[in-house]
């Protein structure tokens, strides 16, 4: 008033308005204008119209939200980010199994409450309650919440199944380095259930082979998180399928596992040799049928592993067929061959030598029967024997005597391995190769005469079966054995690499073996994984006791089982002749210093790739110049090779032992010319 300046307050500039109600505060915004309530008729109209989409729309966004939980999504891409899938899939198919019995017991709880409410207040509660989940879906559908539809993680169906996921097989392949990061797969047909196991079939990109999936089936199940046996991968063949056309079954769990399987052959009361006998079934459950007419079957196995087992189920077809014929040879003694004494032929039990000359003497007059059934076919005009093979009809005639013959060896090994000198067409031989040399013939000539040769061996090594006798056995059927070199020995070579390994069959899996048939089965699978049927003793002894019946009302019942064993008389000279021209087997004397050199290797002969001069030198006490000079000129030259030496790798100077194998050829075959 007088002048003086004094402070004052700043000023604000605003509109003093009222707090709205509580009512009020509970209104949307957007419903509180002029206008929202000028449209609100309009909308109220439509609103029916909207209600029933936004329930199909909430509907499926709980559904989508519901399988993405049961499913393990959230879990699973994490673990795909972190490139661990492989390691947690067996947590996510537990958490996943959890969450479906969750979704069962809720579903159950569910229902037991509204059935008692519906007890209580009648059909009112459900309305209310169907009413009440529409609305809150609804209003949970009330955006759109796109296509219903899922992106597809591969060329082809969109899903697996709900427990076979698309992308998880993707990922599974590239783990296992059988396709490219940024290849895929296209499937074929749709995956659907067979038996306890999902299949599906797949192209493979291109380039890529279904034989690389078969040979990597052990890196694959790796990537699926499952063992091996239970992961079935064969390729499709024949018409609709390709060289890049892949089959896969995956089983739910161990598919060789349970009870044993009981043989079917005992519930026939006869059977037809020309027929395949029913050999056991794979793991889909499929019965996989063994013919033996036109071929041949070796059986190889470690000790305890159902060897016998199987050898008898491959040749009860035989047995209830009462014009078949059977020479039973069992090299291990005992009593797992006697019931077949009732209904064999012929008939050899031990190992003894007398035991071994028996088998010898045997085989001998088979090969001259042989030898007589071309002659006797050679008569038949074109009409019975339209080939120089024998027919049903052929060998069903009493007066032709062309039955077909089983030759069954049980430990063959016991008379391969005899080593008693014996002199067969003026040459020298052991009484083992003469009896390989003999089987040999059999297993050549034989098929196309009705004859049929079964070995069965539980050392199955180079040494057992020579290569000459193995390489014309038709049939192969292994057991597990001790490595892949003794599987191979049985399979075939390069077996292993081609993913047929029995060595890698569990020793709980008795029984399971792989079956690789003869080109002659038709079958367009190289090899499967076979579990065969049960056939104990006492349901081996019914079957023998139900052959010798069908062949003494036949009236075929001779020689062993009839009381006969007479040997028939024939010209061992041209046995001989006949064996020796196909023979590599016989025994010659190899001259200094390569028969010192053999002996000091023996079984390394054909397991090792080289011998070091020095090593040689040292064993036989021999001087190294004039050592080396006698090995030049039998065929064997010298050279240098890096081998190991503990942490070391030197350079050393030997011999290949394939040059040595070589030479003994040379001379064996220069000895059975000149002989």
């Amino acid at each position: 008033m007088n002048g003086d300046l004094v402070p004052v307050e700043p000023v604000l500039d605003g509109e003093v308005v009222a707090e709205p109600a509580a009512s009020v505060r509970l209104v949307p915004v957007a419903w509180r204008s002029r206008q929202a309530w000028r449209g609100a008729p309009a909308r109220l109209l439509r609103l029916p119209l909207r209600f029933f989409p936004a329930v199909g729309r909430g509907a499926l966004v709980v559904f989508r939200a519901w399988r993405r939980w049961v499913r393990v999504r959230d879990y699973r891409e994490a673990a795909e980010q972190a490139e661990k899938l492989a390691d947690k899939y067996v947590e996510i198919r537990e958490l996943g199994l959890y969450r479906w019995r969750v979704t069962g017991m809720a579903l159950g709880l569910v229902s037991a409450l509204l059935f008692a409410g519906y007890v209580v207040w009648g059909g009112v509660l459900l309305w209310g309650v169907a009413g009440g989940g529409a609305t809150v879906v609804a209003v949970i559908g009330r955006r759109k919440d796109g296509s219903p539809g899922r992106k597809a993680v591969m060329n082809g169906a969109r899903v697996l199944a709900w427990t076979m996921d698309g992308q998880l097989l993707v990922d599974a392949f590239r783990d296992a380095k059988l396709i490219g990061k940024d290849e895929a797969l296209r499937l074929v047909e749709r995956p659907h259930r067979v038996g306890d196991g999902w299949a599906v079939v797949a192209d493979l990109p291109a380039t890529r082979k279904a034989a690389d999936v078969i040979k990597n089936r052990d890196a694959l199940a790796s990537a699926l998180a499952v063992d091996e046996v239970q992961l079935v991968a064969e390729r499709v063949r024949g018409r609709g399928g390709h060289a890049g056309r892949v089959s896969l079954w995956v089983a739910d769990e161990d598919p060789y596992a349970g009870a044993p399987l009981r043989a079917p052959l005992l519930d026939v009361e006869r059977w037809d040799a020309w027929r395949a006998v029913p050999f056991g079934r794979d793991a889909r459950g499929r019965r996989v049928d063994l013919p033996l007419v036109w071929t041949s079957l070796l059986v190889g196995a470690i000790p305890r592993q159902g060897k016998t087992f199987a050898t008898r189920l491959a040749v009860s077809g035989l047995v209830l067929d009462p014009y078949a014929r059977l020479y039973v040879f069992d090299g291990k003694g005992g009593k797992d061959w006697e019931a077949a004494e009732q209904v064999a032929y012929r008939y050899v039990c031990g190992d003894e030598q007398e035991h071994a000359e028996a088998v010898r003497d045997h085989l001998v007059v088979l090969v001259a029967e042989v030898q007589g059934r071309y002659a006797r076919m050679a008569t038949v005009d074109d009409e019975l024997c339209p080939e120089s093979k024998i027919t049903p009809a052929l060998s069903r005639d009493p007066d032709l005597g062309m039955p077909v013959t089983g030759v069954v060896i049980d430990e063959v090994q016991v008379y391969l391995e005899n080593t008693t000198r014996v002199e067969v067409g003026g040459r020298k031989t052991t009484l083992g190769l003469y009896v390989a040399d003999l089987l040999t013939y059999l297993v050549r000539k034989g098929p196309a005469a009705g004859i049929v040769v079964v070995l069965a061996t539980q050392r199955p090594d180079s040494n057992t079966i020579p290569s000459r006798l193995r390489a014309v056995l038709g049939s192969r059927f292994a057991l597990r054995v001790m490595d892949w070199r003794d599987s191979n020995i049985v399979l075939g070579e390069q077996m292993n690499t081609r993913g047929y390994d029995a060595s890698t069959l569990l020793p709980a899996h008795r029984g399971v073996g792989i079956l690789r048939p003869d080109g002659e089965m038709g079958s367009d699978v190289l090899a499967t994984t076979v579990r065969t049927y049960y056939l104990p003793n006492p349901d081996w002894r019914t079957i023998c006791t139900r052959g010798r019946a069908l062949r003494e009302s036949a009236g075929t019942l001779a020689g062993h089982a009839a009381g006969d064993d007479s040997t028939g008389v024939v010209d061992p000279a041209s046995v001989a002749r006949a064996v020796g021209d196909r023979s590599e087997g016989w025994v010659v004397e190899l001259p200094e210093p390569l028969a010192s050199v053999v002996e000091h290797l023996g079984d390394e002969l054909h397991s090792r790739e080289f011998v070091p001069s020095a090593e040689l030198i040292e064993a036989l006490g021999v001087e190294a110049g004039r050592f080396a000079r006698e090995m030049g000129e039998l065929g064997c030259r010298p050279l240098r090779q890096y081998v190991p030496d503990g942490e070391e790798v030197r350079r050393v100077r030997g011999y290949l032992t394939s040059d040595i194998r070589t030479a003994i050829d040379e001379i064996s075959s220069e000895a059975g010319e000149g002989g």
